[in-house]
């Protein structure tokens, strides 16, 4: 038995059809137990992500999809948008995305930095996988836990 639940959505690669995607996440997010504030961040870089496959994937054609697929933890989330519009094993994705480093070049990504930026920023850990179109992974922990597990308290 898989230790998570998984959940994938298809959706055009339109700039209408981004919205539906946030209120999946969100909705899938609020079952597993995070925050308003946590909820937001979610909603606001995945859709960094949705929309950079919308906007950049499929320039050269008028049709394509984006696939979102959330992965469901007790403790946290782990969220693909994968624009190259085909089917894609989980784990099997999983294991072949490589880190993302501030040092490397954001135009792989094909986006501006802005959204790359607020994506790194918002989420707890990113990678990108760049073959057959990219990859995104995303995840975000419930709670604070691991930062502040490992924090002295100081009373004064």
């Amino acid at each position: 038995m898989r230790p998570f639940d998984y959940v994938e959505i298809r959706v055009p690669a339109k700039p209408q059809y981004v919205g539906v995607a946030r209120l999946t996440i969100s909705g899938l997010a609020s079952r597993i137990g995070f925050t308003y504030d946590d909820i937001e961040d979610l909603k606001i870089a995945s859709s960094e992500a949705i929309t950079n496959a919308v906007q950049h994937a499929y320039a050269d054609v008028n049709e394509g999809e984006v696939v979102v697929g959330c992965a469901l933890y007790e403790d946290k989330i782990e969220i693909m948008v994968a624009d190259h519009g085909k089917s894609f094993n989980f784990e099997e994705t999983k294991q072949k995305v490589g880190p993302y480093h501030e040092q490397q070049e954001v135009e792989f990504l094909r986006e501006g930095g802005l959204g790359l930026y607020l994506i790194e920023t918002l989420m707890d850990e990113v990678k990108v996988h760049h073959q057959e179109g990219v990859t995104v992974f995303m995840t975000k922990y419930v709670g604070d836990e691991q930062v502040e597990e490992n924090v002295e308290t100081i009373s004064s």
